[in-house]
């Protein structure tokens, strides 16, 4: 636990690279997928061995991993000035087309964490897989509120 980002770790890296970096007043998260601790919680592709519902669960999970990355990395949620633009991946295959009702699931957390500041511009994008199986992977950028002294 650290006292910025509340009572959940920030997930760590499955990979060389940082969970987010901050740069010119901006924070940018790595994709984040659904994980507790480290742990996938989710496997498999939406609208087969996943349903809506499921997938929706773990877009909420994985855009609070990628907000806990950002609020981490730029000092705490207070420190977020806005959420400005998330991108929500989703593992699925060729006929599937309720990419919106999954990024929906992503962009709730935003909002109950941040209010009006965790309102975003979203893109949803279809994709053939994801890492370790992860049915939805979500990236996130941020203004950050900048300190004068």
């Amino acid at each position: 636990m650290t006292e910025r980002t509340g009572t959940r770790h920030v997930a760590p890296p499955q990979g060389d690279y940082v969970p987010a970096v901050v740069h010119g007043g901006l924070a940018f998260s790595a994709g984040m997928t659904p994980r507790i601790g480290g742990k996938l919680r989710l496997q498999g592709r939406v609208g087969s061995e996943v349903d809506v519902a499921a997938a929706r669960k773990a877009a909420a999970l994985a855009a609070s991993n990628a907000l806990l990355a950002v609020a981490d990395a730029a000092g705490g949620l207070d420190r977020i000035a806005r959420c400005l633009r998330m991108t929500v991946y989703v593992a699925c295959g060729p006929d599937f087309t309720e990419h919106t009702a999954v990024a929906d699931g992503a962009s709730e957390p935003l909002r109950a964490w941040l209010g009006a500041r965790g309102t975003v511009a979203r893109t949803a994008i279809g994709v053939a897989s994801l890492p370790a199986g992860a049915p939805v992977e979500v990236d996130l950028t941020a203004s950050i509120v900048t300190i004068h002294w």
